[in-house]
């Protein structure tokens, strides 16, 4: 009887050590949540202020390459005229370009 009486109160013990850690856990959960919710908060504003940064770079490069583009066409407009003008008969200029020229897309 005494063993009987051992192994039930061992056995007791273990499963109140198990509910207990189990409301331990389910209460520190709760309570961390809006702390954890505060960290993701903070690392996705984090994350949209460096696209926005990325962003507007992009678009300045993209400014400078575009007014590049430009320099660029229109000179070679002007070689092909200077070419013409002397007598020679310059290559055709690429559809590409002659539409970028044109249209600016």
């Amino acid at each position: 009887m005494n063993a009987f009486v051992t192994s039930a109160g061992a056995i007791a013990a273990v499963i109140a050590a198990v509910v207990a850690g189990w409301f331990s856990v389910k209460n520190s959960r709760t309570a961390a949540a809006p702390q954890q919710r505060q960290v993701d908060l903070s690392v996705l504003i984090e994350s949209v202020e460096q696209l926005k940064k990325d962003r507007d770079e992009l678009r300045e490069q993209i400014g400078r390459l575009r007014t590049f583009l430009w320099v660029a066409v229109g000179w070679a407009k002007r070689r092909g005229d200077q070419v013409e003008q002397l007598g020679g008969v310059p290559e055709p200029t690429p559809a590409e370009i002659e539409q970028f020229y044109r249209t600016g897309v």
